[in-house]
């Protein structure tokens, strides 16, 4: 069965991902010795706070139609669909490694690249003048947390 959604289904799904993500680099501090290193995951779990924020406020706006179901669904199975690909695809809730950095980092730069893809889809269904520049805005912020993330890497590499 294929699923059509709408705006308000779709920001829902970015909230429950950006609190993956919160929770994934929170207890990826919680599990790294290193001062900086837990800095800097604390750092990104409070910006996907910021993030999903922005999404609450994005679904705030919408318009009664744009939270009008897409397509008969009398058993709520797209937003279950919705849920469940934000819990198992982008800051997935499986058992992460957190044993080293090195396992940490690759696990946050996953997950980053798939939300921007996530994003940029996501930007197709918010109008221009609804929020659209906002979603830009967490691109490049995801996009940011990216960059960070693969310099902290490469200096984990450099270290060998």
């Amino acid at each position: 069965m294929s699923y059509d959604f709408n705006a308000d289904e779709v920001l829902e799904m970015a909230e429950q991902m950006e609190r993956n993500g919160a929770k994934f680099y929170r207890n990826a501090a919680d599990a790294v010795d290193s001062r900086s290193k837990k800095k800097l995951l604390k750092e990104l779990a409070g910006m996907e706070d910021e993030h999903e924020k922005t999404f609450v406020s994005l679904r705030s706006d919408l318009k009664a139609a744009e939270k009008e179901p897409a397509t008969f669904d009398p058993e709520g199975e797209a937003m279950l669909y919705l849920r469940a690909l934000a819990d198992t695809r982008v800051f997935f809730k499986k058992r992460t490694d957190f044993s080293s950095l090195e396992k940490v980092f690759k696990a946050a730069i996953e997950a980053e690249k798939d939300s921007i893809v996530f994003y940029l889809g996501l930007k197709e269904v918010v109008p221009d003048g609804r929020g659209k520049s906002r979603v830009d805005w967490i691109i490049m912020e995801e996009m940011t947390h990216l960059k960070n993330l693969s310099n902290e890497l490469l200096k984990l590499d450099a270290k060998r």
